[in-house]
């Protein structure tokens, strides 16, 4: 098998280190310190990944030489696990102090046992290999019991020994009794987590409607809520269908530019100041951020007589209004001005095709014939 190589010219030493750039794996945390010299020496602590969006952070106490990508051993409880290195160095230290991961006391954090062994994969493969018949039978086993409650996913420790199975329920679930049987089942120790629909759909993975792989499967690793306010401030559609992600939630990326929209409508009037005229009441109806116009409408839900005008025109509506002035219109009385350039084309040089040559029609001229003798024309 052959090497592949980032910069795709040989063993270059960024590559002969394990220093990586590139996403190879979800979640993949970008090592901008991967060039560095000395950065992965900064500290002891690994972060590895395990199976889908699970993480954890051993302590590298036999200063093992590791890089991103190795298959280690390290602790559980009970036994071991397996898992892939997926950051060294001093970028793990700010990872730590974003996930509140305390390290004043290292004899709290587990320790890394050594690279996994041939042996160690072949029990770690079979493991696997029993994921999928474990969560079909231990969703049979729920619902005869009763529980309203659904396990979306099945994973078991390197060694075997212990099985972690992740469940999603609307109500709290007292699921003793399903510990017992499956622990009776499967010959192993039970470990149950409640995960979120946004952690169900980030687990199982799929296509946005942009296109690209979700968010929550690629790089996020942390879910806040989604507001229906989001929306509103952005005038996206109330449908639920345009909405909803495939977690049947509101889409993570309603958040992204909302603190966009919150800045920039500080430029525009509150959304519940109205405008009056002499003739009628007028309401906010939309507002365009980008052309910077408000659109009023006579009616407070519905498109009724409505009105485009410009932000700083309703300011001074408002102005008026407070000083007890209803003007005739919220359309500008006064004209404005026909736009002048700085330089006016007087000779036509802006013309697209002044350069153009113009075709001349050719007349057609008759040839006058000559007569002989006999009177007959010649030509």
């Amino acid at each position: 098998m052959k090497t592949k190589y980032i910069c795709g010219a040989g063993a270059c030493e960024m590559c002969l280190k394990g220093c990586s750039r590139r996403q190879d794996s979800k979640l993949n945390t970008y090592d901008w310190l991967c060039d560095v010299p000395d950065a992965e020496f900064v500290t002891d602590y690994v972060e590895v990944q395990f199976k889908n969006t699970r993480k954890g952070y051993f302590l590298n106490v036999n200063r093992i030489p590791l890089t991103k990508g190795d298959v280690v051993a390290v602790e559980a409880s009970p036994g071991h696990d397996i898992g892939t290195v997926t950051l060294i160095g001093k970028l793990v230290l700010l990872q730590m102090k974003k996930n509140n991961v305390r390290n004043s006391n290292p004899g709290d954090i587990k320790r890394i046992y050594r690279r996994a062994k041939p042996t160690d994969i072949e029990k770690f493969e079979e493991a696997k290999g029993r994921e999928h018949e474990t969560m079909i039978r231990s969703r049979q086993i729920a619902s005869e019991l009763g529980l309203d409650m659904k396990i979306g996913d099945v994973e078991y420790q390197g060694d075997g020994n212990k099985a972690i199975f992740y469940y999603i329920a609307d109500e709290r679930v007292d699921f003793r009794q399903l510990i017992k049987v499956l622990a009776e089942t499967f010959r192993v120790r039970i470990e149950m987590k409640q995960i979120g629909a946004r952690q169900e759909a980030g687990r199982i993975g799929g296509l946005g409607p942009c296109g690209r792989e979700m968010c929550c499967c690629s790089w996020m690793s942390s879910f806040v809520s989604v507001a229906t306010g989001a929306a509103r401030y952005q005038d996206i559609s109330m449908s639920p269908q345009k909405l909803a992600g495939q977690c049947a939630k509101l889409k993570c990326c309603i958040n992204y530019e909302i603190d966009a929209y919150v800045e920039a409508l500080k430029q525009f009037p509150p959304r519940e100041a109205t405008l009056e005229t002499k003739d009628n009441t007028y309401y906010n109806f939309k507002t365009d951020i980008f052309k910077n116009e408000i659109t009023f409408s006579t009616d407070r839900t519905m498109g009724v007589n409505m009105v485009t005008i410009t932000a700083r025109r309703a300011f001074d509506i408002i102005a008026m209004n407070k000083d007890g002035i209803k003007p005739h219109s919220l359309v500008a009385d006064e004209k404005p001005a026909a736009s002048r350039t700085d330089s006016p084309d007087i000779l036509g040089q802006d013309s697209l095709t002044r350069f153009d040559k113009k075709k001349k029609k050719k007349k057609k001229k008759k040839k006058k014939g000559t007569q002989d003798e006999n009177g007959a024309t010649k030509a």
